[in-house]
């Protein structure tokens, strides 16, 4: 039941998540504005209801953007979320469409969609460039009538016209409370969707107020204290009904310390950089100055001009000549296109 990425799984587990864990998805932010309300969204404050486009942690213009992104970071895939995607429609499919020309049939794209304003129409535009779908229901967000619930049980079954069940899914949050509901409604689902996946419910700047106020947090203080155990349960209950369905908890530590950190491991770097072992870089680098140091840096061998920190990266031979008449910085910082610094110290 335990995969070797921490997570736990009966039957198997989507294609988008086999991507995912391996750091091969593109992260697509298409929007913060949402359809829904989740008391429980862990969007944090820059993203939530604000109508920007991320690719990983790069703000994109355009789709052009999110294409670099996609290079740089070697991805085979994206997974495209929000926000409701279903409010940006066009932006969506504009997205999509790129990266599928970018990169080719091949390339996975799966998208994570409120069922509020899910319809056929809009079902049908997203089969031309989606390859896997998956739904986030109403009912964990409030109380809503058994007809709601069947209305919403709809909308997912629709999408059998348009993808083969096993790349149609739900996507919800393990809530320890709530366990009971959250099997009820997989197994009402079941008939018409391929896969369910569960995660572990975490906090964040936006939803912690409401979170420590209803809930333990488990030791480390940013996970729900047994939201793993209730999703292990759900496991269990839907492997006792015997369902046909590739059911996956996606644990927090799946998250960040296999999924964040062998996506990190596939970005490209720059000259002279050194991996870790958690995909960070290190880097050793002078700061020039004036342009007289900048010259002189500059043609020397060994030395590399990175444009947007207006620094010069040293090889450590180049480093070894220079750390008497210059100041050398030793740096650790992440990959990505905003390339958060971690840590850094000059060299004495």
């Amino acid at each position: 039941m335990k995969t070797k990425f921490s997570s736990y799984c009966i039957n198997g587990i989507a294609c988008g998540c086999k991507f995912c864990v391996k750091g091969q998805k593109l992260v697509l932010f298409i929007t913060g504005k949402c359809s829904r309300n989740c008391y429980y969204c862990s969007l944090s404050l820059k993203r939530k209801n604000k109508d920007i486009v991320w690719a990983n942690e790069r703000i994109c213009k355009n789709a052009n953007d999110a294409v670099e992104e996609a290079v740089e970071s070697n991805a085979k895939g994206a997974g495209i979320t929000g926000g409701d995607p279903l409010l940006v429609l066009n932006r969506t499919l504009k997205f999509a469409k790129a990266l599928k020309k970018k990169f080719g049939k091949k390339f996975h794209i799966h998208i994570y969609l409120p069922t509020n304003i899910v319809t056929n129409e809009k079902l049908k535009k997203l089969s031309s460039c989606i390859d896997e779908i998956r739904f986030h229901p109403k009912f964990l967000n409030c109380k809503i009538a058994d007809k709601d619930v069947e209305n919403d049980i709809n909308k997912i079954k629709s999408a059998n016209n348009y993808w083969k069940k096993q790349n149609i899914g739900i996507e919800m949050p393990s809530f320890p409370d709530r366990k009971k509901e959250i099997l009820d409604f997989i197994k009402k689902v079941s008939p018409f969707i391929g896969f369910v996946n569960l995660n572990e419910l975490e906090i964040s700047d936006t939803n912690f107020n409401y979170m420590t106020k209803h809930y333990k947090l488990k030791k480390g203080g940013y996970v729900v204290s047994g939201s793993k155990e209730a999703g292990l349960w759900i496991l269990k209950q839907c492997k006792k009904a015997n369902l046909k369905l590739n059911i996956h908890l996606c644990t927090a530590e799946t998250k960040n310390r296999f999924q964040y950190a062998n996506r990190l491991r596939r970005h490209k770097i720059m000259p002279f950089g050194k991996r870790t072992g958690q995909g960070s870089v290190m880097y050793l680098a002078i700061y020039p100055e004036n342009k007289k140091e900048s010259q002189i840096l500059k043609n020397l061998k060994g030395t590399y001009y990175d444009n947007k920190k207006k620094r010069f990266l040293l090889s450590k031979k180049a480093a070894v000549r220079l750390i008497d008449n210059h100041k050398i910085i030793k740096i650790e910082e992440l990959p990505t296109y905003d390339a958060q610094e971690i840590y850094s110290e000059e060299i004495v």
